[in-house]
This record gives structure tokens, C-alpha cells and sequence, in this order.
């Protein structure tokens, strides 16, 4: 009977035991079957870290993005690393793969003398809000698990997981690996520099060593767009004493100048808009009493052009001006780059900044919205009550870089939430703010504009302004501004953010001028030929300059805008020069306004040092934006010359603020780096 008992015993118990080792073979091989949706983790087999699947993982409610940039050219291609930022001491990396053979080929690993604890010596990084997808079907069949070695002095991987959503490729599988970070990646200009992504040490791994991509071609930065409008050409009179164009008052190019300057680069030609130069300076121009502009003009023999007999005529206008305490209501929607890109250089840090001193300037009257968008684009704020701005501040806060960049969805998103709350009394106005870089969707501004171009003849202004250099649109950002019926701006510093949206934000937000055109007619009796400085890209037919279906420019409350001619006289020329037309349409009212104002040759300047200092800063801006961007025109252009030029008139200026005098000041030290970096270049 005892033995009976004993063998009931012993079968009970080698039947436990097979079951418990089926179970824990159907669990292990199920760690491998779903790694989709599977949380890792570590163990120690020494030199080597394994990948297994707790048991139990957090399920989490937020997945934070750990990588800052993607590589654009072709999201949906195949084979392309995702340089990570920095977590501690580690450099975090992620590789993905398109072959599914070369996960099929890992080395199994060998469990068999392994204990599932985790010494000390191995620290265990929190996972909890990270998961590891891959999105293949044969990953089903996948049982192998993945093996890296863990190289001496470094730590574990850690952080390693995406944005809420996923990008639109075909993922097969991810490696995760550990790559040393040095305390400052050696970057040219803060450009886009990556480490060669492997999973393994580079300074270990036997002919590996960190590789430093540079930008081709020599560039400053990568994957910069820029598009170069030509140099207008002079215009014989006999043949045309007609010139027109759109006011602008944009002045991005002025900035991306300063940005590539101080980072010790002289800026590509065509990134050169020399109107955006001579708008960034203020003249000091008296405003208008009764209309919305005065026309201010003055002209003087150039110090800097070619040829005999050559004059430079400056057209000032100057905008009606609005008290802050006067301008309207205003309902912002901000629409926010938050994709991977923008993680760069602080992009995204600095445009919170940015919104935080805008905020800081609003009313209680005034209301903020706020859209998103990575791969999609989503609403993270409903139009919200200045009242609460804590609340307000808490989602700007709450904004971090993620995937993709869908700028089409993100601005069509934000029109929409735009025009749902718009009223016709207020300020209704999207501000994008971005690096311009556009990956997913319609990438290009005139497909996007198609969009949302119903909106903008509802009266919703754009205001663009961009961040960041190195994977940066600035061909984008110009058109979506100069076609959503509003302005342009770059910022590389939290004291341009300031201009922009402290010093000068009834300017940024009210308009006073819709579709505003200049016309000059100029005397074939005096004049010989003319030339427009700058306003390649604003060029206007004749016959359109009193067609008020046609789009110009718009004009902010206060704004100023200048523009330069050089002139050739015939000799002994006597009588009038030359008649500027403006025209522009009220956007409250509708109504189309038409003024003028003519010069004579007798109001010119005998000399160069007769006129003002705010026309001769104007006319050294405009040589200085010439000769950067390599103006035929400007050939024998001398820095040089604009330097002792701006020497000889800054303590002759008197700014109208702190601000302006050291713009002016500013100014100066840039032509100086400009000056010495040319003459490094050439010898």
C-alpha cells in the first residue's frame, strides 16, 4: 500500500514538473512571437546583454520621443538611420533595418547556464514608457532571440521607444545598440552631424570608428533650401519707365544672414533677399496723419555703384501707426512643428520661448489655440481665454519633438480650427512656426496652399517663422507667407523672438494694408535707366497694378517699407525725376485707396555725405546685401567701404529705442565678420 502511495506520489510529480517546463517553453518561444508588443529588458551574461520580455509590463499612457531628427529625403524608403540625442552619459541609437534574413541570422541565445537575476554591476534602465514595434508579418515566425555585445565602460541602452503613433514605413526590425557620446559632437555651423549607427562600440569593433557626415559640397549646413529670384537688371527708359512690385515687409533672410555669420560662415547667394536686409534697419520715417502710409523720398549720388552720373533714389513708406493698447482683439492659432527635426539645436526649446513672450504681451480679451503635427496633426489646445494663461502655458510647456513632418495636414488642421471660432472683428491669424522641412504629404507650397487657399480669402492671415539651420526650408517658409497674405520671419535668438513678438506685436498681428503695390513711373526726360534693388520675387506686371484681384503685399500697423533704385541721369538733366504711386485695400472696409508722390531732380543730394544717415545706412545695407550675394552689379563692391561707411554714420544716428541702436550697432559687427571672412576665403 506504501508503495502504491509512493509511486502515485513520484508520477504526480515528474506530471508537475513536464507541465511547469511546457508552460515556461510555450512562454519563452511567445517572447519572440510577440515582440510587437513586447516591453525589454536586461540580464548579465557578462560581456553580452540579452533582450527578454518581462512578465509583466506597465502598460504605458504616454510614449515620449527619444530621437531628434529623420532623415527627410525619403521617409518612405528603406535602409536609413535616426541619429538619438543624448540621455546621461550614453548616446542612444536606433537602427532600422529592411531585410528581414539578417534578424533570421542572430545569434540564438544560449539560456542554459544563465540566472534571471541582474547584478548591480548592470544598472536596469526604466522602460516602462517605451516599447520596440515591428510591424512585418514574418516577424510571427521570428524565434530567435537578439544578442549585443555590451562593450566595456558603457551603459546599457536606454530610453529606446517612438512618439505616440508610428511612422508610415516598413519596419522589419529594430537593432538597439550603445554608441559613446562625446561631450560635444564636433559639428561645422551646429550642422546635422551623425554617428555611424551599428549597435556595436565603434572604438571597439574592429575597423569601425565613429564616422562625422559632413554637408556636401563644402556647405555650412545640410539639407538647406534656398532659392535664388536673379538680380534685377537696369531698364532703359525708352524702353519701359514703368517699375512695379509688392511691398514687402518680411525680414527672415536678414536673420538667417546674422545666424550664418555668427556661426562663421559667409551665407549662400541665394539665401540673399536684399529688401529683407534694408526692411530689417529702421529709418525712422514720420508717420502718416490721415491715410495709412507716407511716402518719404530722397535722393543722393552713390558711394557704391558703377558708373558715371549714377544716383540712388530712396522710396520710404512708413505705416499708420496703432497703440498696443488700441489694435484689436486677436485670435491666434499657433500651428507647432513637432517633428523629429525640430529636436535639433533646441528648435522646438526655442520656440516655446518665443510663444511664452508672446503670451506674456496678449489680453485678457485675446484667445489662443494650438495645433501640432509630426506624421498627423492633432488639436492640443481649443481656442483658449488669455484669463487662463497658466493653462495655456502648461500645453506650450507640455510640447515635445516627435516623428515625421506633415506640414499640410498641420496648416489645413489649423485653418480649420481658425475658421471655427473666427469673428470678423477680431485679429484671425495662424502662426506657423517651424523649420519648414515637409516630408509627408504635400510637401511643396503651392500644393499645400491649394489646401487651404478657401481660407485665406475668409480673411485668416499666416504669419510664418522659422527655426533652426541645417535641415532647413527656407523656400517654404517664404512662399506659405507671401501667399497666405501675411509676413515672414527667422529666428535665431531669443532677443529676435523678442522683435517679433514683444517689440513689434501689433505689427505682427494687425494689418492695416491688404494687397498693397508700389508703381514708379520715372521721366525719360531725366532719367536714362533704372534698376530695382531687391524685389525679385515681388515683381508685378504694369497692367495688374490697378487690378485689385491681383495679390501684393501685406503691411503690418507701424510697419515701414524701403526700396532703392539706381538711376543714370542724361546730362545736364533738369525737371521731374520720377512719380510713386502706392495702392492698397483697407481690410476692414474693402475700399482701394490710391496716393502719390513725385520728386524733382533739383531735391537731390549734391553728395553722398549731404543726405541723411538713415539714407546713407539704408544704401550701405543694400551694398552690403549686394556684394554677399555676388550682384553682378556689385563686382567691385567693397566691405571694406560699407564698414568705415557705417562707422563714419552710427554716432550720427539717433535710434528711436534701446533696441534699434543696437541693431545698428549690430549691424556693424556682422559686416565686420562678413569683411574678414570673405578675405579669408579669397586669400
Amino acid at each position: 500500500m506504501r508503495i502504491k502511495r509512493l509511486l502515485s506520489a513520484l508520477v504526480v510529480s515528474v506530471v508537475c514538473h513536464i507541465t511547469v517546463i511546457f508552460i515556461a517553453g510555450l512562454d519563452l518561444m511567445g517572447a519572440s512571437y510577440h515582440l510587437s508588443e513586447t516591453h525589454l529588458d536586461y540580464f548579465d551574461l557578462g560581456e553580452e546583454v540579452v533582450l527578454f520580455r518581462a512578465q509583466e509590463p506597465p502598460k504605458p499612457s504616454v510614449r515620449k520621443p527619444v530621437f531628434d531628427s529623420v532623415n527627410d529625403k525619403d521617409l518612405h524608403g528603406r535602409d536609413r538611420t535616426f541619429p538619438l540625442r543624448h540621455q546621461a552619459e550614453t548616446l542612444t541609437t536606433l537602427d532600422v533595418r529592411s531585410t528581414t534574413e539578417a534578424l533570421k541570422n542572430a545569434p540564438s541565445a544560449d539560456l542554459s547556464n544563465t540566472s534571471m537575476s541582474t547584478p548591480e554591476s548592470l544598472p536596469v534602465p526604466d522602460l516602462s514608457n517605451n516599447r520596440v514595434r515591428i510591424n512585418t508579418p514574418e516577424s510571427a515566425a521570428i524565434t530567435k532571440e537578439v544578442m549585443f555585445k555590451r562593450p566595456p565602460g558603457l551603459a546599457p541602452v536606454q530610453n529606446v521607444g517612438a512618439a505616440h503613433g508610428r511612422f508610415e514605413m516598413d519596419t522589419e526590425y529594430i537593432v538597439l545598440g550603445n554608441v559613446e557620446a562625446p561631450l560635444r559632437q564636433p559639428v561645422r555651423g551646429e550642422a546635422a552631424t551623425a554617428v555611424a549607427v551599428t549597435g556595436r562600440n565603434p572604438h571597439n569593433a574592429k575597423g569601425l570608428q565613429p564616422q562625422i557626415l559632413n554637408p556636401p559640397n563644402g556647405a555650412a549646413y545640410d539639407d538647406v533650401y534656398f532659392k535664388d529670384a536673379g538680380t534685377n537688371p537696369f531698364i532703359d527708359t525708352e524702353d519701359d519707365a514703368f517699375s512695379t512690385f509688392g511691398m514687402d515687409v518680411d525680414t527672415a533672410a536678414y536673420a538667417v544672414m546674422r545666424r550664418y555669420l555668427q556661426d562663421g560662415y559667409l551665407p549662400p547667394s541665394e539665401a540673399i533677399r536684399v529688401e529683407e536686409f534694408v526692411n530689417a534697419l529702421d529709418y525712422d520715417y514720420a508717420p502718416p496723419t490721415d491715410d495709412a502710409f507716407a511716402i518719404h523720398l530722397e535722393g543722393a549720388p552713390s558711394k557704391f555703384g558703377e558708373g558715371k552720373r549714377l544716383q540712388l533714389l530712396r522710396i520710404g513708406i512708413q505705416g499708420r501707426v496703432i497703440p498696443d493698447t488700441d489694435r484689436k482683439d486677436a485670435i491666434l492659432t499657433f500651428v507647432v512643428d513637432v517633428s523629429g527635426s525640430m529636436g535639433r539645436e533646441n528648435r522646438l526649446g526655442l520656440v516655446k520661448q518665443a510663444l511664452t513672450l508672446l503670451l506674456e504681451q496678449l489680453r485678457p480679451s485675446d484667445k489662443v489655440g494650438i495645433v501640432v503635427y509630426g506624421s498627423n496633426a492633432r488639436v492640443v489646445l481649443p481656442h483658449t481665454s488669455i484669463v487662463n494663461r497658466e493653462y495655456i502655458l502648461t500645453a506650450i510647456r507640455a510640447l515635445a519633438p516627435e516623428d515625421a513632418t506633415n506640414a499640410e495636414a498641420g496648416l489645413r488642421m489649423g485653418y480649420e480650427l481658425a475658421t471655427q471660432n473666427a469673428k470678423s472683428d477680431y485679429i484671425n491669424r495662424v502662426i506657423l512656426c517651424s523649420d519648414g522641412v515637409a516630408n509627408v504629404g504635400q510637401t511643396g507650397s503651392d500644393a499645400i496652399l491649394e489646401k487651404i487657399r478657401t481660407y485665406v480669402k475668409e480673411g485668416i492671415t499666416l504669419t510664418t517663422v522659422g527655426f533652426g539651420m541645417g535641415n532647413y526650408n527656407d523656400v517654404l517658409m517664404e512662399q506659405l507667407a507671401n501667399n497666405g497674405n501675411g509676413s515672414y520671419a527667422y529666428v535665431d535668438t531669443l532677443r529676435e523672438a523678442k522683435r517679433i513678438f514683444v517689440e513689434n506685436l501689433t505689427g505682427t498681428l494687425q494689418v492695416i494694408a491688404k494687397d498693397a503695390k508700389i508703381q514708379v513711373e520715372f521721366n525719360p526726360e531725366t532719367v536714362s535707366r533704372f534698376r530695382l534693388v531687391g524685389y525679385e520675387n515681388r515683381g508685378l506686371a504694369h497692367e495688374d497694378f490697378r487690378n485689385d484681384t491681383v495679390d501684393a503685399g501685406e503691411v503690418g500697423a507701424g510697419h515701414s517699407v524701403t526700396a532703392i533704385y539706381e538711376i543714370k541721369l542724361h546730362n545736364n538733366a533738369v525737371g521731374q525725376l520720377a512719380t510713386v504711386f502706392i495702392r492698397h485695400e483697407d481690410p476692414d472696409t474693402g475700399h482701394v485707396t490710391e496716393v502719390n508722390e513725385s520728386i524733382a531732380t533739383d531735391a537731390l543730394k549734391k553728395t553722398f555725405e549731404e543726405a541723411t544717415p538713415t539714407f546713407q545706412l539704408a544704401a550701405s545695407v543694400a551694398e552690403f546685401a549686394e556684394i554677399l550675394r555676388g550682384s553682378f552689379w556689385a563686382q567691385k563692391g567693397s566691405l571694406k567701404n560699407v564698414r568705415q561707411t557705417l562707422e563714419g554714420i552710427l554716432p550720427h544716428l539717433e535710434a528711436k529705442t534701446p533696441e534699434h541702436g543696437l541693431r545698428n550697432e549690430e549691424l556693424l559687427s556682422l559686416v565686420r565678420k562678413a569683411q574678414h571672412l570673405k578675405e579669408k576665403r579669397e586669400g
